[in-house]
């Protein structure tokens, strides 16, 4: 309809207001399931750090630093030490509790086999005229690597004249003895030779300490095979030259010039035939033995 003056009609609309809830009204059940999500995800991180073993965590945190480094050489879990890769699938055995008190179980039943061991051989000392008389030139004692027998000169009977890698003859009783008891377990032996800080004559750019240390190993080696070792017993034959001196205050002391045998544990013997190499270590500290090796004769009073 016009208006009185003929102009177009104004229209007024008026919005009705809708009964009901105002805009917005439920986000805040959104953002208190968000918060009890993150809570919950919280404790279950926390209750995962208190359980988790060590090895894993760091596995965990190897994982956030290097991640592709993680996915190609750890295990199936973060943390697993041994990676196998076959025909393009990942295998890897996880370290349970289980395996590692069964690890744990059989070192404790191999150290009690090397103790028998350590002795059967002062027995045999103790009790064998022939080796009797060089009971303090043999040294008994256990290092990480295993249980380790050390012949040392002595000032005025040395294993062998100076300079040389013949062995003498008391020398090669000696060994010639070992050799019946070390074939008696089926654990390998390393052999180490070690001199004093003498000099070799012609220094160390000729022929040296160090290749008459490893000289000396191997004639030990050498007359124990023709003693009736068994073929293979050696796994390792080095010469360390002086740098693992058994009297430290005297590097030029004669008990420094000696033949080390060491008899491997089996973790040792994995770890040197997988590549690594160990040297001939001082003694482990503890109730059995101390850093410096136990002189056999000074058990004869006990």
């Amino acid at each position: 309809m016009a208006g009185k003056d003929g102009a177009a009609p104004i229209i007024i609309r008026r919005s009705r207001k809708r009964a009901g809830k105002p805009h917005g009204a439920g986000m805040w059940k959104i953002a208190y399931a968000d918060f009890v999500t993150a809570m919950m995800a919280f404790f279950l991180l926390m209750w995962l750090l208190t359980t988790s073993a060590q090895a894993d965590l760091e596995g965990i945190s190897e994982y956030f630093r290097t991640p592709l480094r993680v996915a190609v050489t750890s295990g199936s879990v973060a943390g697993d030490p041994v990676s196998v890769l076959t025909g393009g699938q990942h295998v890897s055995p996880r370290i349970t509790p289980q395996r590692r008190a069964s690890d744990e179980e059989q070192e404790a039943r191999e150290r009690r086999k090397l103790e028998g061991l350590k002795s059967e051989l002062e027995s045999l000392i103790f009790t064998q005229p022939t080796l009797t008389q060089f009971k303090d030139q043999i040294l008994l004692d256990f290092t990480d690597e295993g249980l380790r027998i050390q012949i040392v000169d002595e000032k005025n009977r040395p294993m062998f004249d100076t300079g040389k890698t013949a062995l003498k003859d008391y020398s090669r009783v000696i060994l010639d003895e070992l050799v019946g008891v070390l074939n008696g377990v089926e654990n390998k032996i390393s052999i180490s030779g070690h001199t004093d800080s003498a000099p070799y004559a012609g220094g160390n750019g000729g022929y040296s300490n160090w290749e008459l240390s490893a000289d000396r190993a191997n004639a030990a080696r050498r007359e124990m095979i023709s003693a009736g070792m068994q073929e293979g017993k050696a796994l390792r034959v080095v010469g360390l030259s002086d740098s693992v001196p058994l009297n430290r205050a005297d590097v030029k002391a004669a008990e420094n010039r000696r033949i080390s045998i060491v008899v491997l544990n089996k973790r040792s013997e994995e770890f040197l035939k997988k590549g690594g190499v160990y040297v001939d270590v001082p003694a482990i500290p503890g109730s059995l033995n101390d850093r410096t090796p136990l002189r056999v004769s000074a058990l004869e009073s006990q």
